[in-house]
């Protein structure tokens, strides 16, 4: 991979506000690209908010919407890479949980929510594809918030030649410090197991919907150690820089890699019950 300056939002995404929401990410896009940031990542469902409720659907705009089409022109513009995520509603009418990457060069991806949590499955279709993004020499997946949680996802994204994973987050209740401790649970294990960055960001404050969200970012390096992590009680913006050295560093080390050790042809048997009662 090559050398990236990455920037990861901590911002309050009011449901429904979708204008409001849009300025926002652009003025945090704006600062983001002062510092140096080549790319920027915004919580999950920050355009349209987050919800689990019904009204979701209300908000829910098109990959291909005039919302998305500001977006890419402020990328164009301002050379510098978007990931942003919105309740996304697809010709066929099901509502996905989306996020976008929009390239200073006009392209766009996108990836749906795999992993549905058990309160969204009533309002969210779940996605079907497992994509790997590579943009100015580097590879990335994205995960969105609950998909953290199976270890299957982030190895078959390191399988692809994955260097990193941007997992926004709409994860509520609690403080920052609260929610920074649950997730050290799992998320340095992604990055450790699977040799590769994982960069994370949650959203902030009261949505107006019946949630608030505590606000917590972090970088966990290859080999699942801090890089970054910021704690603030308000909005923000946590700035890293992703090396190759970094990456090097542990993908080299034989016994710190160990994606090429797997053997997948063993993980698809069926395992053995062996009786020891008798």
């Amino acid at each position: 991979m090559k050398d990236i300056r990455i920037a990861a939002v901590v911002c309050r995404c009011p449901v429904g506000q979708v204008k409001h929401n849009l300025e926002r990410t652009r003025y945090w896009a704006l600062r983001a690209g002062k510092k140096g940031a080549a790319l920027v990542c915004f919580p999950e469902l920050n355009l349209t908010g987050y919800s689990n409720r019904e009204e979701i659907a209300e908000h829910a705009i098109s990959a291909h919407g005039s919302e998305i089409d500001a977006l890419v022109r402020l990328s164009v513009d301002q050379q510098i890479a978007l990931l942003v995520g919105f309740a996304e509603k697809a010709q066929d009418g099901r509502i996905f949980a989306s996020q976008m990457a929009i390239t200073p060069q006009g392209r766009t991806g996108v990836y749906r929510k795999l992993h549905l949590a058990p309160p969204e499955a009533d309002q969210f279709s779940p996605g079907e594809t497992l994509p790997v993004f590579h943009w100015s020499g580097v590879r990335f997946g994205i995960q969105l918030c609950y998909d953290a949680h199976f270890p299957e996802l982030s190895t078959r994204m390191a399988e692809a030649d994955a260097d990193m994973i941007f997992i926004p987050h709409a994860s509520p209740r609690g403080q920052a410090m609260d929610k920074h401790q649950s997730w050290m649970r799992h998320l340095p294990a992604r990055a450790f197991d699977n040799g590769l960055f994982v960069v994370a960001c949650n959203q902030i404050g009261d949505n107006e919907n019946g949630l608030v969200f505590p606000g917590n970012a972090v970088v966990f390096s290859p080999s699942g150690e801090i890089i970054e992590t910021r704690l603030s009680g308000n909005s923000g913006m946590l700035v890293a820089d992703l090396t190759a050295d970094q990456l090097r560093h542990v993908r080299s080390h034989r016994m710190r890699y160990f994606l090429p050790n797997r053997r997948p042809g063993i993980y698809s048997h069926a395992p053995t019950l062996t009786d020891l009662d008798e």
